[in-house]
């Protein structure tokens, strides 16, 4: 089978797609910014289930610096570009190294899958480079869709999955010598956790579960599971159809925190006995906004319901999501079974 790097090797998504890989056969080698965390990320892979004796190594390779890029991408056949910076990093006060190391990364792992003579590379993206910045609307967004990076309302993290997203695209069409590119745009991206490092995606749900969001606001987030965008990876890697496409990643309708806390009580019965149930109505939020610095964030969402579509991947390669439903529930059940909820 194809010999394949992943980028950012300890990450949620990434080490889900190297499971993925690794049950298909290929050869795989992932890169960490710090070799120390080798241990902790085969860890997550051991309680994923991955074959043993895989072929799977590590190599060191930071997305602001040139060194062991080269070496590590030296006789790939492909490159799936998934390490990206976290939202939490615009809030430490530097939204501007959030955006260059999102944008310089991408590029950086490009110019050097060119160099390694890749057949193509799949960069994770996401909706937060789809569907904010323009006029909200009904209809529900698609891969022709972009957004507008620069728009008041687009916070650092959004910006920096445009711009990077962006970058890939016109590097291809400039500089690409034949290689091509192809990404994959998820929703909110839940499932099954398989270490103590936590998305914030995972953390929210966690959140949930220990009671420690007393009252939902009305927000609404689309959700997908990450073994369903793993297996995107994987049909957008080889399928040739997927060659100089985007692929939006989502299971169906965006749901509320009350419809997630609702299927988290309906899903888990005692377990849930933390979970809340009363939704604020929107006044209460815009009043503890002037106090609270997390009553702030979320007023800008408040009943706004951004709707995706995945047709083209389901049309174009086959994907079949699972239910939103199912995501959640994996997702809260493994972070029981890891004991990372209060008792």
């Amino acid at each position: 089978m194809a010999r394949v790097l992943v980028t950012g090797g300890s990450g949620f998504i990434a080490a889900h797609v190297i499971l993925a890989l690794l049950r298909a056969g290929h050869e795989v080698r992932a890169t960490l910014r710090d070799t120390r965390r080798e241990a902790s990320a085969r860890a997550q892979l051991e309680v994923g289930g991955a074959p043993v004796e895989a072929p799977l190594s590590f190599h060191a390779a930071d997305l602001l610096e040139d060194a062991g890029w080269d070496a590590a991408m030296a006789g790939c056949d492909y490159a799936l570009h998934v390490a990206s910076p976290v939202p939490g990093a615009a809030a430490a006060g530097d939204p501007a190294a959030l955006i260059r190391v999102a944008r310089e990364g991408t590029l950086r792992v490009l110019k050097a899958a060119r160099a390694a003579g890749v057949r193509r590379v799949v960069v994770t993206s996401s909706f937060a480079a789809v569907g904010y910045g323009t006029p909200l609307r009904a209809a529900p967004y698609d891969e022709r869709d972009w957004t507008e990076p620069d728009a008041v309302d687009v916070d650092a993290y959004t910006r920096s999955k445009t711009l990077a997203e962006r970058a890939a695209w016109a590097f291809i069409a400039g500089e690409g010598a034949g290689m091509e590119l192809a990404t994959v745009n998820p929703v909110v991206v839940l499932g099954p956790a398989l270490g103590p490092d936590m998305s914030a995606s995972l953390d929210l749900v966690r959140a949930l579960l220990d009671g420690a969001v007393p009252a939902l606001p009305r927000i609404y987030l689309g959700l997908v599971d990450v073994r369903d965008v793993a297996a995107l990876h994987l049909r957008a890697m080889t399928a040739p159809e997927a060659a100089g496409e985007r692929f939006l990643a989502t299971s169906g309708e965006a749901l509320s925190l009350g419809e997630i806390a609702r299927t988290l009580r309906q899903g888990l019965g005692p377990a849930a006995r933390r979970v809340p149930r009363f939704e604020l109505p929107d006044i209460a939020v815009r009043l503890a906004a002037l106090v609270l610095p997390t009553a702030r964030l979320a007023v800008p969402r408040l009943g706004i319901r951004r709707s995706a579509t995945s047709a083209k991947a389901r049309e174009t390669l086959g994907w079949a999501p699972r239910p939103a439903e199912e995501a959640i529930l994996a997702t809260a059940e493994s972070l029981i079974r890891l004991g990372m909820v209060k008792g």
